[in-house]
């Protein structure tokens, strides 16, 4: 049976590394390329309402789409690949999506934030490697 091995992508120079990794590392298994969308909750100011997020949700899921097709152009036509859209927290996404997909791996970018950097706006690979019931491989 191929293995199943899942790539979050977020456009970043190390989620792109990532996916060229895993199509390396792997040539025979199948690669589940998963974006997580992060929706915000519009707020009321000064000003009256801020942002729209339906707009907003809308311009994710847009982006979404060509991250897809992105990397299964990398990929290329003869790769089998999947696409999952998640909405949430991304590290708890992630590690949900293992179970519910039957993924054997993650494979993931980092973009190696540290000190007060990672402290302030956390680390998804960390909480990733962290929670994960299947190896995670972090590329950087």
């Amino acid at each position: 049976m191929a293995r199943r091995i899942l790539v979050p992508l977020d456009g970043s120079p190390p989620s792109q590394e990532a996916l060229r990794y895993a199509l390396d590392t792997f040539p025979e298994a199948t690669i589940v390329l998963v974006h997580v969308l992060t929706p915000v909750d519009g707020g009321v100011g000064a000003d009256g309402l801020l942002g729209n997020p339906a707009g907003v949700v809308n311009d994710q899921r847009e982006r979404a789409e060509e991250l897809f097709e992105e990397a299964e152009a990398t990929a290329g036509d003869d790769r089998v690949t999947e696409r999952e859209l998640l909405a949430g927290r991304p590290a708890t996404e992630l590690v949900g999506c293992v179970a519910e997909h039957d993924i054997d791996q993650i494979v993931m970018g980092s973009h190696g934030r540290d000190g007060a950097a990672r402290l302030l706006l956390g680390s998804v690979s960390e909480t990733v490697v962290r929670r994960s019931p299947v190896p995670v491989t972090v590329v950087r």
